[in-house]
């Protein structure tokens, strides 16, 4: 087992990639909360507002992966979801509304995060490299969380047909050829109950993209990565406070991990046409 990290004696470092054979990556790239302390100064956003627009607990699903890629830091020192020309800003615009940043943030500060996030992508495509040419065929699932009761704690909470407890987000995922692995992943997260109920999983409801990051490995490795972004909503936890629900994360990663197993299997069952002939050729 190999792990690697940009490291740093004075911070955390920006996220952690540990690498194992297999052909299942798992990345949580919202997790982190931390911001480094030269940019500490320049935020206008109180800590519980922030936490609340991040992704907490998301790396609790990591253990089901071959590969792990866990972000340390938070989602607004640089979105790792977002392209460099959205990864950092002083925009309120591009945040909901929120005033993340001081519009008066050194430009040296929004290049050490860029730069970052570049190190980032440069770091994916080497493992996603080496996990393709062994195995010729992956499966990437980039875990997310999502509100569901913006007016309030005590609110309404969004109209449940249109906030299911899973989305997956499969857009830039060929249907033709992993239908079948979404239909049975989807299955198994339902074939778990949440505190004794039945999981609602829907596709492509809340959101028509998963993002920069699954766009992206989607344009770079085509059909020999698949990838599925899980969006959970945040039933696990008060997204107003600091509290979790640690039965119901037991249960959701329960889930998780069957799905992860069923996709094991279609992967063996389905491997890339070059892979298989290759297989077909290697002595018995």
């Amino acid at each position: 087992m190999e792990q690697t990290s940009l490291t740093s004696s004075k911070t955390t470092a920006p996220w952690d990639v540990v690498t194992q054979p297999g052909p299942v990556l798992v990345a949580a790239i919202h997790a982190g909360h931390t911001i480094r302390g030269s940019l500490a100064p320049w935020l206008e956003i109180g800590e519980t507002d922030r936490l609340r627009e991040e992704d907490p607990l998301t790396d609790f699903f990591l253990t089901a992966g071959d590969t792990i890629i866990r972000a340390n830091r938070s989602r607004f020192e640089f979105d790792l979801n977002r392209p460099s020309e959205t990864a950092v800003t002083t925009n309120p615009e591009d945040t909901w509304g929120l005033r993340i940043w001081k519009p008066d943030m050194p430009e040296r500060e929004k290049e050490l995060s860029l730069r970052l996030h570049r190190q980032f992508y440069d770091q994916v495509a080497r493992c996603v490299d080496e996990m393709i040419e062994a195995h010729g065929r992956i499966l990437v699932l980039d875990v997310h969380s999502y509100n569901h009761r913006r007016a309030g704690r005590d609110a309404e909470p969004d109209d449940p047909q249109l906030s299911p407890d899973i989305d997956l987000g499969a857009t830039t995922l060929d249907k033709d050829i992993f239908g079948g692995l979404l239909e049975r992943f989807g299955d198994a997260l339902r074939s778990h109950p949440l505190n004794g109920r039945t999981l609602e999983v829907g596709t492509n409801i809340r959101w028509k993209d998963g993002g920069h990051f699954p766009e992206w490995l989607h344009a770079k490795y085509g059909d020999a990565a698949c990838v599925i972004t899980l969006e959970y909503k945040k039933v696990f936890m008060d997204e107003w406070g600091r509290s979790a629900d640690i039965l119901a994360l037991q249960d959701l990663r329960e889930g998780f991990l069957a799905a992860v197993d069923e996709a094991r299997d279609w992967l063996a069952e389905y491997p890339a046409p070059g892979q298989a002939q290759s297989k077909a050729r290697m002595p018995a």
